[in-house]
């Protein structure tokens, strides 16, 4: 089975966080522990990640908030890292908080592997128009998750096994020709995955 990484944002991920439950709950998921996650910084925090992912090479990577960003980054800044897939929820907007400028500017760049944003219509760190505009950027997939705040403990995400379906759908999507890779479904109804 492959692994799949969890990266969580800033201030971590502490139960009852739906990424603290995943990584309790699913054997082949690993989370990424980052040395100081109240004050981030860029380079170390990629460099814990690559660490991670050279170890669990081929991972799906799972990030939610900061850590959504993270992945982007690592995609456009390593590209010789093996990644299988990337599941970025609730992307944080750097330029919302003086304590994440230095993760600015978000990469714009394609991705090159299978990858899906979920995204909420009222999430306070990211509008829904500017999650549309990366997915598009990144080319990866967007999942519309409605009204579901920033996908946290706040918004009622706890336990997620629609996270867990997300994933499943995604990695699916991992097949050695590109072109035979079929697209994630776009008309997933947001209450099957929201708080399943």
């Amino acid at each position: 089975m492959t692994t799949t990484l969890i990266v969580p944002g800033l201030d971590g991920s502490p139960a009852p966080h739906w990424q603290h439950w995943w990584a309790r709950t699913d054997p082949d998921a690993v989370m990424v522990e980052f040395a100081d996650p109240h004050r981030p910084t860029p380079e170390l925090w990629e460099a814990t990640l690559a660490g991670m992912i050279l170890r669990h090479p081929d991972s799906i990577l799972v990030g939610h908030s900061l850590g959504a960003i993270l992945i982007a980054r690592m995609l456009a800044r390593w590209p010789g890292l093996r990644i299988s897939a990337a599941m970025l929820v609730a992307p944080a907007d750097p330029a919302n908080s003086d304590r994440l400028t230095r993760f600015q500017p978000i990469p714009q760049q394609r991705f090159d592997i299978p990858a899906v944003v979920v995204a909420s219509h009222d999430d306070p760190w990211m509008s829904f128009g500017q999650a549309a505009q990366l997915a598009a950027s990144w080319d990866a997939e967007l999942l519309d998750l409605g009204y579901a705040g920033h996908v946290n403990v706040a918004a009622g995400f706890g336990p997620w096994p629609g996270g867990k379906i997300i994933r499943d759908r995604l990695a699916a999507r991992i097949l050695p020709q590109p072109a035979l890779r079929p697209r994630f479904p776009r008309a997933v109804p947001h209450h099957v995955l929201a708080r399943v």
